[in-house]
C-alpha cells in the first residue's frame, strides 16, 4: 500500500477543510494518508473524509484526533495499519472535539441523530 501514502505530506490543517470553508463543525478528524486532506468523519454533517476518498480514490485515512492512531480503508471497508505520517498528528491537543471552539451548536447530538449518524 505504499502507493497511496505519501508519509512527508502535511495535513491540509487543525480542522477540516470544507467544514472551514462552510463554517461549519464536525465531530471528528480523519487525515487522507495520500495528501494530508483533513477531512470530518462520518458521524459530522458533511462526512467530507468520505468525500474526499470517493472523489479522489485516496483510500486510506488515519484517525487526526489526540491519542488516536487507527487506520481506514475506505475501499476494503477495513481496518489497516501504516508507516507513522509528517507531523502533526493530530488536531491540537486545546481544539474541542466536537469543533470547532464558537461553531458547534448546543443541538448538535440532535442534528447528529437527525443525519441518522
Amino acid at each position: 500500500m505504499s502507493d497511496v501514502i505519501d508519509v512527508s505530506a502535511e495535513p491540509s490543517g487543525t480542522g477540516c477543510l470544507e467544514c472551514e470553508d462552510e463554517r461549519s463543525w464536525w465531530v471528528h478528524l480523519r487525515r487522507c494518508a495520500a495528501c494530508g486532506h483533513v477531512g470530518c468523519c462520518d458521524s459530522s454533517l458533511g462526512r467530507h473524509a468520505s468525500a474526499h476518498a470517493r472523489e479522489t480514490g485516496h483510500r486510506l485515512i488515519q484517525s487526526f484526533e489526540p491519542g488516536e492512531d487507527w487506520w481506514w480503508d475506505y475501499a476494503s471497508e477495513d481496518w489497516a495499519s501504516g508507516p507513522p505520517l509528517a507531523p502533526p498528528t493530530s488536531r491540537p491537543d486545546d481544539q474541542p472535539a466536537p469543533g470547532p471552539a464558537g461553531r458547534v451548536p448546543e443541538d448538535w447530538r440532535q442534528q447528529v441523530r437527525a443525519a441518522g449518524r
